[in-house]
């Protein structure tokens, strides 16, 4: 049999799912129920433990995977010993269809969000679920840290720099996510060129380690970047480093950097010894294993920005969110739209379509996640709707830049009660209700 692949707009993430969505696609096929009419809900049963908020991001990148989802010849190729003839012949011609609804990118989420509802027919609809979940979930645990450290850092900047601390694809996509939810640059140079991320970076310790002297390492550095770059000081004495640093870039010297050590000591010591030699405009950036806790413990430090790395990458203890993609919906034999929901022990899924909007009371505070089921809930003149088109007919409607992504996140977070600031353990700010 000769298969003619759909043409696909780039690389196929068709392969970057799991063996079961195909095999129900087949045996879904066999029964004649693949094409019945099915919505499929992404949400999160809860947040992770003791978080407030959650930040949705993921969703520019997974609108660009829809659009890749082809079968080609590569992938039909690989699986001919998954599914059979019929199954493969309808793949080779598979484009999604259907419609698409969710939060925008950078907007926060809580226990039951409706974060992203696929409308389509089942086939069409369940062969997303791996591919969706997987960018979702990462993504959205990176900008949620990502959120709680820019929260404790206030107007100082914060920067990603973790590409060593993962796997390189999931080090692109942490920078952009990071980005979303505050952070000024990024080390990646991949982010960059995809995403336009702005990117940073100076010199590494070996570069110090390289030269005769720790005099001669900054010359060359200030010779080649200018008297604005930012110098590491902790590579041997810091005091005499820094020293050293203003005596070769001068009183504009950028910046100065610490890896190691207690860093808040020795920022209100470097801060003096700067002051002293007239450096007065000099910047300290801190590095070090830092996390949303570390950088608030430096709030009363002269600190003029973090980098941040590890714990970034990671969430920060929380690398995923524990988002699923569950049938909601699906219609009978009549064409009615029936609710179905899983009522499994501690897995329970809401049947319905939903709606969601966020009630907010007179002076803009956020109050209440309310999700209404079958139907939109009323709005009773201060709620913010959130759900919007992403994908409408197939075709992607909801593509927008990074940095509109990055001003609805300041702005969604700002609205929300005052406690989403404490950075110990608690429940969600706002609960969801459901109508």
């Amino acid at each position: 049999m000769s298969l003619t692949p759909a043409p696909s707009p780039g690389p196929s993430t068709a392969l970057l799912t799991d063996h079961y969505e195909l095999t129900m696609l087949q045996a879904a096929l066999t029964a004649g129920t693949a094409d019945r009419r099915a919505v499929f809900e992404l949400f999160p049963r809860r947040l992770p433990a003791g978080r407030r908020y959650g930040v949705v991001a993921g969703v520019g990148r997974a609108l660009d995977a829809i659009e890749r989802f082809r079968f080609d010849e590569q992938a039909l190729a690989a699986l001919t010993e998954v599914v059979d003839a019929p199954t493969l012949e309808w793949l080779a011609s598979y484009r999604f269809s259907g419609d698409v609804w969710g939060y925008a990118e950078g907007e926060a989420y809580f226990p039951y969000s409706p974060l992203a509802i696929v409308e389509s027919t089942f086939a069409e609809a369940v062969l997303l679920e791996t591919l969706l979940l997987s960018i979702y979930n990462h993504d959205s645990a990176i900008a949620s840290a990502a959120s709680r450290m820019t929260l404790v850092a206030g107007d100082r900047p914060c920067i990603e720099m973790g590409s060593r601390r993962t796997h390189e694809e999931a080090a692109v996509a942490a920078a952009r996510a990071a980005y979303v939810a505050g952070f000024a640059t990024s080390s990646n140079l991949a982010a960059r060129q995809r995403y336009g991320v702005p990117s940073a970076g100076t010199s590494a310790h070996s570069f110090t380690l390289l030269h005769d002297t720790e005099a001669d390492a900054f010359r060359a550095q200030v010779d080649s970047l200018g008297v604005g770059t930012t110098l590491l000081v902790d590579t041997y004495d810091v005091a005499e480093a820094v020293r050293l640093a203003v005596d070769i870039a001068g009183p504009e010297l950028g910046a100065v950097r610490l890896d190691s050590g207690d860093l808040g000591a020795l920022a209100h010591e470097v801060r003096a010894q700067l002051d002293g030699l007239g450096a007065t405009g000099t910047r300290i950036i801190v590095t070090s294993d830092l996390d949303e806790y570390a950088i608030a413990a430096l709030a009363a430090a002269p600190v003029d920005g973090y980098g941040v790395g590890t714990q970034l990458v990671t969430g920060s203890g929380h690398p995923t969110c524990g988002f699923v993609y569950k049938l909601v919906a699906r219609a009978d034999d009549a064409g009615r739209l029936l609710p179905v929901a899983k009522k499994s022990v501690d897995k329970t899924s809401i049947g319905g379509r939903k709606y969601a909007l966020r009630r907010r009371d007179a002076s803009g505070t956020a109050e209440v996640e309310v999700v209404g089921i079958g139907t939109p809930p009323v709005d009773d003149g201060d709620d913010r709707p959130l759900l919007v088109p992403l994908v409408r007919n197939g075709e992607v409607v909801g593509r927008e830049s990074l940095d509109d992504a990055r001003a609805r996140h300041l702005t969604a977070r700002a609205e929300l009660p005052v406690a989403v600031q404490q950075m110990s353990r608690g429940e969600p700010v706002i609960p969801t209700l459901h109508l």
